[in-house]
């Protein structure tokens, strides 16, 4: 991915001082670092305080960050996708994850652990011209393994996971194991 950093244009700087004093101001929330900060030298906050700051806030389910992009041509997509790396919570961070059962409709709860069954949410579906139709998908519990089957729940249908692959950027980079363990994922 290319992209090309360039000066905040004049017309510009007024509003981006004030989203970034919003931003400041509601992060600030959730660490009294920041806070202190933000009162008396809000010039000396740092990205990295910002970025620890929205994760404690995403982990507590009390933010939801928002980010501008576009599938068509991946614009914003791998800032999107590093932003969920960067502050969404793992599936290591909860205890457990509450689900419902598809065929049941009977709330269940599944931990982090390769010994439970094997339970993700697919985020993204796209379609490589050398590899096929791609899913991405977030792993809560269990193992995967290449070859095995997988219940679609939106569609009732099984899928057959023939290959498994570590995404960077636009790269396919096929992972050497033939399976995936929740444990694995960090």
């Amino acid at each position: 991915m290319t992209f090309t950093e360039v000066p905040i244009p004049d017309d510009m700087k007024d509003d981006v001082t004030e989203w970034r004093e919003k931003l400041f101001e509601s992060v600030a929330e959730f660490d009294d670092k920041i806070m202190e900060k933000f009162f008396d030298a809000p010039e000396t906050i740092t990205e990295r305080e910002v970025l620890d700051a929205l994760r404690k806030a995403c982990v507590a389910n009390k933010i939801v960050p928002m980010v501008c992009g576009s599938a068509f041509k991946n614009k914003g997509v791998q800032t999107m996708l590093d932003l969920v790396m960067e502050l969404m919570p793992s599936p290591l961070d909860k205890k457990e994850t509450i689900g419902i059962n598809p065929d049941t409709e009977e709330q269940v709860t599944r931990r982090p652990d390769p010994k439970e069954p094997f339970t993700a949410l697919a985020f993204k579906i796209a379609t490589d011209p050398f590899v096929g139709r791609l899913c991405f998908f977030r792993a809560y519990s269990g193992r995967l393994d290449a070859g095995s089957y997988v219940l679609n729940t939106r569609s009732g249908n099984k899928e057959r996971i023939s290959r498994i692959f570590q995404m960077h950027a636009n790269k396919q980079n096929r992972l050497s194991l033939s399976k995936l363990v929740i444990l694995e994922l960090q």
